[in-house]
């Protein structure tokens, strides 16, 4: 036992026993390290609450994205999942971009592998790629453009009416986009566990509890919550939605984190989660990935400066050309 206490007093006087110090007020310090660092806290509408208030930008994808690309910060931390880090660190190949927990991943991601996609698209080579941005930089790497839900229809509406087209990784919102442009775009079959995880069963007896309420979704959500919803936006265009909607009640089909926005933004309007298929916590939808950051990981994240996102030079230099296009579509 002693040379188990003289170890653990060893290590602590290093510095790799800070996280037994119960002591530390992790927000005091993290914003601390962020000024002594040059460091932004990028992060993500569906973080926890504590991470959403401490961040010096929250947002979706695109505008994580368009932050990324024109902040003069030496440290990137991204509180959000691997796939918006490594987005991140194509954008700025030279910084340093941390992610708070490296297995923070993402199931809609993890629906396209890469060689699978590659030989997919090598089976219509006449088809150009457009990727949503929920993807590893593989896949990037072998898309004409990416997207994210915000500016999807506007990037494919930019592109010609009779040029075929792989819409990847999302079944929901490519069949979502198919029917509002009048496309018919060749989908991959892939889909988020968190959007797809929405109780139609459970949304009827809701509404029954509140019939005054308006059902808003985001389009990864699959066709029968689509089909029913009174407005269909990206995680910034719900939240635009309910800020200026004269409605004062809302069921929100979702990543429930978006929830802490919103009731900011509308103290004064009643904002519901949809119910999700299989009972947790909160009788809600959360992606169990976006919640794994914590203020703790964060703290020893910008401490340490681990884990730090690197991506192959050769993959950044394919991948950041699609993206690129994306941005400038995006202005």
């Amino acid at each position: 036992m002693e040379n188990l206490n003289a170890a653990k007093k060893n290590l602590t006087e290093r510095g790799f026993l800070d996280i037994e110090t119960p002591a530390i007020n992790y927000r005091e310090e993290i914003l601390k390290l962020k000024k002594k660092k040059n460091a932004v806290l990028l992060a993500h509408y569906y973080q926890i609450d504590e991470i959403q208030e401490i961040a010096d930008f929250v947002g979706d994808s695109l505008a994580l994205a368009q932050q990324a690309a024109k902040t003069a910060a030496d440290i990137i931390v991204f509180a959000g999942v691997h796939f918006m880090a490594e987005t991140a660190k194509i954008l700025n190949p030279s910084k340093k971009v941390l992610l708070p927990d490296l297995l923070a991943g993402c199931s809609l991601a993890d629906s396209c592998p890469p060689e699978k996609f590659s030989e997919f698209k090598k089976q219509h080579p006449d088809h150009i790629v457009v990727t949503y941005i929920n993807c590893s930089a593989e896949i990037k790497a072998l898309s004409d453009y990416v997207c994210t839900s915000s500016n999807a229809r506007k990037i494919i509406d930019s592109i010609s009416k009779d040029q075929p087209i792989i819409f990847a990784p999302d079944r929901n919102l490519g069949a979502y986009l198919n029917k509002e442009t009048g496309r018919e775009m060749l989908l991959w079959d892939g889909a988020c566990m968190v959007h797809e995880a929405f109780s139609m069963e459970k949304l009827i007896d809701l509404y029954k509890e509140h019939p005054d309420a308006e059902l808003i979704a985001h389009p990864e959500s699959e066709a029968h919550m689509l089909k029913v919803a009174k407005y269909i936006g990206s995680t910034s265009g719900l939240l635009n939605h309910v800020r200026n909607s004269k409605k004062k009640k809302f069921i929100v089909a979702t990543e429930a984190g978006i929830l802490y926005q919103m009731l900011q933004e509308n103290p004064d309007k009643e904002i519901i989660p949809a119910p999700a298929k299989e009972d947790n916590t909160c009788a809600c939808s959360e992606c169990a990935y976006m919640k794994m950051n914590t203020l703790k990981k964060l703290y020893l994240c910008l401490k340490y400066e681990l884990p730090d996102i690197e991506v192959d030079a050769t993959l950044c230099e394919k991948a950041i050309i699609p993206i690129q296009r994306m941005l400038d579509i995006s202005i």
